[in-house]
This record gives structure tokens, C-alpha cells and sequence, in this order.
């Protein structure tokens, strides 16, 4: 036997796989500042829509959590929010709407001067998917994603100096001249077929972990700094990310934090 390659062999079964690193560069687009052009185009996981709504929990856990209403499922965290509505108290109101799931809209784009990186998701806010929508429904502009008769876009992107937040401030405006979306029709139909999945890019949490995590959250138990990690999404239409602030839901019978807190899930758990 070959000694030495018996023992690179057991080194190798011996080390525990790595994840792949995700490169996010290659899946998102963020506008650079300035202008940029890109192009809109149909997306090959729901041909009549080419934006998905998903929704996202900021600040309960170190790392942004996509929220199981995105699925058409129960979400604790807003099932909680939902609860804290019922009482009186401008405190657990206020409470409810940091912990409403935020949305985050995503949309397949092909930017232009680098076509060759292929399609990316470009994600924003409500108020910039409400400009895309009035133009769509503008009847001088209408269905932008056309591959045929469509329109690309202008986006101008100004920085913190001039929106006075941490973050950049896109606008976009329709380019007036009708053009195809490529000339080269086989590369029309791989940008068609090559498309990351919005829905599947998120690590998806179960409900008991989902719970555990707001649970954990109400009462901490200390401070501990949060750090997001490259890649993730970031709330930057209410440019803040919720405090870790102790709350409870008030109630006239004196019972422990976590009683109070699970009992709010008794009545749905047993339906």
C-alpha cells in the first residue's frame, strides 16, 4: 500500500465539507450611484408577473428571517403582532408594527454594458415597485418587458450625502425608444431559462424556531450586538432595524413572561 496516499485519503474523509460560499454579486444587482440602464424581463417562474413579493422580519435575530406569509403559511412573529392589536395599549401597538413582515419586491433584470454576468435580481421597496406598476398600467408605456417591443430603464442613484441616511435613493425613468431585448435570439432564450428563484435563495425557518427566536427577543436576556452578513436584505425603506427592547403584552393576571407569551399560541395551536 501507498502509505502516504492512505493517509491524504483519511485526511480528506476526515474534514468536515463546507458550504458553498454564496457569491451575491452574481444573483443581485444593487445600483451603483449614477445612471445605469437596464432592461426588465419576463420572469421564467411566473409568466404573467415579473415581480415577486416577499416578506422579511429585521432585527429579531442576528440575520434577516423571510417570513412563512411569503409561502401562504403561519408566521408567529405576525400571528404576535396580530395579538398585541387586540389590547388598547399605544405601546404593544407600536410593538406590532416592528414586527409586521416588510416587503421586499424582486424582479429579474438584464443591466446593460454587462450583459455577460446574465440575469440578477434587483429587490426594493414599495414606493419604487408603485412607480413600476403606474407605468405599466400607463397605457403610453404598458408592458415594458416585452422581448420584442419592450423598454429599458434609467436608473439614477444618488448616495448618503444626498439622502442624508445610511443608504442610496434609486429613481427611474423609461428610456422613449422601443427596442428588442437582445438581437441574438439564442441568448433571449438562455436569459429566459437562467434565472435565480427569488423564493428559494432564503433560508426558511420553522414556525417553533420562528417562535423560540421572537420569544428570545421580548426577554433578552443581554445585549448582544447585531451583525448582518454580506449578501442579506436590509430594510432600507424605514432605514432602521428593530431594537431588542423588552416588551410584554399587558394583562391584569401576574403570570411568568414565557406562560404569557405561549398562551398567546394556545388558541391557534388547538384549531
Amino acid at each position: 500500500m501507498d502509505l502516504s496516499a492512505i493517509k491524504n485519503k483519511l485526511q480528506n474523509m476526515q474534514q468536515k465539507p463546507k458550504g458553498a460560499k454564496v457569491d451575491y454579486e452574481k444573483i443581485f444587482w444593487k445600483p451603483p450611484v449614477g445612471k445605469t440602464q437596464v432592461r426588465v424581463i419576463p420572469s421564467k417562474f411566473d409568466k404573467t408577473n415579473p415581480f415577486k413579493e416577499l416578506f422579511f422580519h429585521y432585527g429579531i435575530t442576528n440575520k434577516v428571517m423571510i417570513s412563512p406569509t411569503s409561502f401562504g403559511e403561519k408566521d408567529p412573529i405576525a400571528e404576535f403582532a396580530r395579538q398585541l392589536r387586540q389590547s388598547n395599549d399605544k405601546e404593544n401597538w407600536r410593538l406590532a408594527k416592528k414586527l409586521d413582515p416588510k416587503m421586499r419586491v424582486f424582479v429579474p433584470v438584464i443591466v446593460r454594458g454587462e450583459e455577460d454576468k446574465g440575469v440578477r435580481l434587483w429587490q426594493f421597496g414599495k414606493e419604487m415597485y408603485m412607480e413600476f406598476l403606474s407605468m405599466a398600467d400607463d397605457d403610453d408605456i404598458g408592458d415594458f418587458t416585452d422581448i420584442i417591443e419592450g423598454r429599458d430603464f434609467t436608473v439614477d442613484t444618488v448616495g448618503p450625502e444626498v439622502t442624508g441616511t445610511a443608504y442610496n435613493k434609486s429613481s427611474i425613468r423609461p428610456r422613449t425608444k422601443i427596442t428588442p431585448l437582445s438581437e441574438d435570439s439564442s441568448q433571449v432564450e438562455k436569459w429566459l431559462e437562467e434565472q435565480p428563484d427569488p423564493s428559494t435563495l432564503f433560508k426558511r425557518y420553522t414556525f417553533e424556531e420562528m417562535k423560540e427566536a421572537l420569544e428570545k427577543w421580548l426577554t433578552p436576556e443581554e445585549d448582544e450586538e447585531e451583525v448582518y452578513e454580506e449578501g442579506t436584505i436590509i430594510d432600507e425603506d424605514s432605514n432602521e432595524v428593530s431594537s431588542s427592547d423588552s416588551y410584554a403584552l399587558k394583562t391584569a393576571k401576574k403570570v411568568s413572561k414565557t406562560d404569557k407569551f405561549d398562551a398567546l399560541f394556545d388558541e391557534d395551536e388547538n384549531n
